[in-house]
């Protein structure tokens, strides 16, 4: 039965008995400890202070120098008695965090015991996954005959007593949000902490994997202040998230729960041993917000402490065992280990069972057993298999979308806008495809198309990308920045119509050289900006946020590269993005565009996609809505067939696309339209490529899963292997000349030293010219000839 969310006291109403007293023994304890925190203090002063002559020296110590003046016995006896004190002070320290520990680890065991029974209530699908500690809990039957499915009075009062207790210890629900979280949760964000509560007691570790900008991080830090208020647990608890997103988490727990005392772990090797000495100390925090990489580079310090909830936000980074990172991760004693993701699982069934061994491996610990038991033999077993799949997610996983929960938060548009080549862009281009076009023509080696790929973008991007492409030196920047590029010719036409409609912006690039091209753009139009790369360190990070989403801020632009700053950013002060180029991964351009679509946005997103027209860029976005359509297939119907990267057909037809419209003509495709009719004719192709993924889609539905059929197909992409690539460009083709082969060594010299005996003899140093003999009759410059021997003998 439900109960009221806010009883009067935590001991009467939300905590379980043996939970509670052993958490009340270690917090008695360490307010008694907290009684010598003075005295502690004042050691670890003067212990500083005998090390440095400027510091003021304690009174006691001053008045026992002024009595015994400078007597050795006495400076040993109060050595001594420093060091003493700086003993004792390290022995209660280290009493704190073996009573913290033990109490963890009490709890751990008592959690352990009820988890099997809870998920056997949610499916038996769970029992194949563990037979051996169910058949264990089976009771030998008493009694024969008829008699023997009695039970006694005294078992059965057992049974009704557990169920009671079971009952009393599983159900809470919580009606208003902790007092101790400021602002006001939404109603999804409560029920996700009442899920996220009724997994604690379960003792079951789960997946919060709500889609990007619901408020993930709030309701895991309310999770965090539902046990500090009701429970009476004050930690400790590890987030675990990238090193970009640290200063948003440290923010976001001193806004909605500044009752927990958060510490950041991050900085050089100076810091972090401050950090570790007086800051990560037991007792002295609630939660440790660390880096990835700290996880790793400082897992010995932190695996002094027993954890209570270990959070790693960005999940998808553990998805692979073999991972250093997810091994590390192993090893740290918790109760509870939560992720958070706004990825959506993979159609990948082995990263699938590497997250659920991460949450359970004590269940999931085979992973040939699982991949027999989901294995999909034909059509007909496809069904029963998602429907298996489900059950066993269900009890880890909250997955809910804006669309479903999210019903104030403003709409977000997407479209795509198309634009030509410049004539710098066009030479480049086409030199690019001539330069490997026998690898063009034929096909050649993933990863050289690749490269080709890599650099086709680049040069629709800007030209400037490529080395000596930029008049100069001198460098200045000027109008050639803007009209060399078609990306810059349509950017300078929309910012300033944002500009005017009081629209702040948010561009993202995945390539760090390019936003230096934009910087110098926004510097010679005067706009003022903000910027966020790879290169930029945390405490930057933070003040160029803090700077932009401030109430009057004028910063018009926010930089950002893709990778860098599509995660844990909020920016909802921003309503317009632009892609300047598009990823590869669809699921990091939501990242991005997330960034101003999530809570608190007040206006309607939208989102302008640049691209390249008749270029590779076109293909590119192409597969990324393809993708995204699978994707949203998988989720809905649960195929299991492992991701495709792009292969070696794919990039071929890629950079063949758009190569005929290259070629036929040198001059500039930039138009010069109103910015007005270009976004028109851009929601026009968007709705064209939506309605041609919608017939995708449907044709998705009735594929068979087998390994022979191509998902990244269509029918007219077919047509591109009709033409021969050469014969396009043969216009324009300049044989290059036949190279020079030259031989680099000597058949005989080879086979005369392979047949030698002995070593070969040292080369002999040139003799020394002798000076020739001069007459006096030759009338030749004696001296000076004399001088040019001795150079030519003394520094040969």
């Amino acid at each position: 039965m439900a109960k009221s969310s806010k009883p009067a006291s935590s001991d009467e109403a939300l905590s379980n008995g043996s939970n509670s007293s052993e958490d009340e023994r270690m917090n008695d304890r360490m307010e008694v400890d907290d009684d010598d925190d003075e005295e502690l203090e004042a050691v670890a002063r003067s212990d500083a202070a005998s090390d440095e002559d400027d510091d003021p020296v304690p009174e006691e110590i001053a008045d026992e120098d002024e009595s015994n003046g400078d007597d050795p016995e006495v400076s040993k006896r109060e050595k001594e008695r420093l060091k003493e004190m700086q003993k004792l002070k390290k022995q209660k320290v280290q009493e704190i965090l073996d009573a913290q520990n033990a109490a963890i680890d009490a709890d751990m065991n008592n959690r352990g015991k009820g988890r099997l029974k809870y998920l056997l209530q949610q499916t038996e699908l769970f029992a194949h996954f563990a037979k051996g500690d169910q058949s264990s809990s089976q009771k030998k039957v008493k009694g024969r005959g008829r008699h023997a499915s009695k039970v006694t009075e005294e078992e059965e009062d057992e049974e009704c007593l557990k169920e009671e207790e079971d009952g009393l210890s599983g159900n809470t629900r919580l009606v208003t949000q902790p007092s101790c979280i400021q602002g006001k949760m939404r109603d999804y964000q409560l029920a996700g902490l009442n899920w996220l509560i009724r997994l604690y007691e379960n003792g079951i570790n789960g997946i919060l994997a709500d889609e990007m900008g619901l408020g993930k991080t709030l309701q895991t830090i309310s999770l965090m202040g539902y046990l500090h208020e009701y429970r009476g647990i004050t930690g400790p608890h590890m987030v675990v998230a990238p090193k970009s997103t640290l200063g948003n988490w440290m923010n976001e727990i001193r806004r909605f729960c500044p009752v927990l005392r958060a510490v950041k772990f991050l900085g050089n090797p100076e810091e972090r041993r401050y950090i570790r000495e007086e800051l990560l100390v037991a007792g002295k925090f609630d939660v440790c917000v660390t880096s990835f990489e700290m996880a790793i580079k400082e897992k010995s310090a932190l695996r002094r402490f027993s954890w209570r909830y270990i959070i790693i936000d960005e999940a998808h980074r553990i998805k692979n065992e073999n991972s250093l990172l997810s091994k590390t991760m192993r090893l740290y004693n918790t109760n509870y280990r939560l992720l958070i993701t706004g990825t959506p699982l993979q159609n990948n069934l082995h990263e699938l069972w590497s997250l659920l061994n991460f949450l359970l491996p004590e269940i999931f610990s085979s992973a040939e057993t699982f991949d027999e038991w989901f294995q999909i033999s034909g059509e007909n077993d496809q069904q029963e298999v998602v429907q298996q799949l489900h059950k066993v997610l269900r009890p880890f996983l909250l997955r809910r979308l804006k669309s479903d929960v999210e019903k104030g938060l403003p709409p977000k548009k997407e479209t795509i806008l198309k634009v030509g080549m410049s004539q710098m862009q066009k030479q480049y281009y086409r030199a690019l495809l001539q330069k490997d076009l026998e690898v063009v023509n034929a096909g050649g080696e993933r990863k050289r198309l690749l490269n080709i790929a890599m650099q086709l973008r680049k040069c629709c991007n800007h030209p400037y990308l490529f080395q000596g492409a930029e008049p100069g030196p001198p460098y200045t920047t000027g109008d050639h920045l803007i009209t060399n590029a078609g990306k810059m010719v349509l950017l300078d036409k929309l910012l300033p119509k944002l500009k005017e409609r009081d629209s702040r912006v948010l561009i993202f690039s995945q390539m760090t050289r390019l936003l230096d091209i934009l910087e110098d753009y926004l510097m010679f139009r005067g706009y003022l900006y903000c910027r966020i790369d790879g290169n930029t360190g945390g405490e930057d990070r933070d003040a160029s946020i803090e700077s932009f989403n401030k109430p009057g801020s004028e910063k018009f632009v926010f930089l950002l590269s893709t990778r860098a700053g599509g995660l844990g950013i909020n920016l909802a002060t921003a309503d317009v993005v632009i892609l300047y180029d598009s990823d590869w991964n669809p699921q990091v351009d939501l990242q991005a565009q997330d960034r101003a679509h999530r809570i608190g946005q007040k206006k309607e997103v939208q989102v302008f996609r640049f691209c390249t027209e008749y270029t590779i860029e076109e293909k590119v976005i192409e597969r990324a809505y393809k993708k995204l359509a699978l994707d949203a297939l998988v989720i809905q119907q649960g195929r299991l067939a492992e991701q495709k990267t792009v292969n070696k057909d794919e990039l071929l037809q890629m950079v063949r696309f758009g190569a005929e419209m290259v070629f036929s003509s040198k001059d500039s495709t930039i138009t010069d339209e109103d910015i007005d009719r270009i976004i028109a004719k851009g929601e026009a192709a968007t709705a064209e490529l939506d309605a041609k993924m919608k017939k995708f889609t449907e044709d998705a539905i009735k594929f068979k899963m087998d390994d022979t059929a191509e998902l990244y197909d269509f029918d007219d992409d077919k047509d591109e292997n009709k033409f021969d690539f050469k014969k396009i460009v043969s216009e324009n083709w300049i044989e290059p000349p036949k190279r020079e082969r030259k031989r680099n060594y000597s058949e005989s010299e080879y086979f005369k030293q392979t047949m030698r005996q002995s070593a070969p003899a040292k080369p002999k140093e040139p003799r020394i010219p002798r000076m020739p003999q001069l007459h006096d009759f030759q009338f030749f410059n004696t001296q000076r000839l004399s001088e040019l021997y001795e150079k030519e003998v003394r520094y040969p």
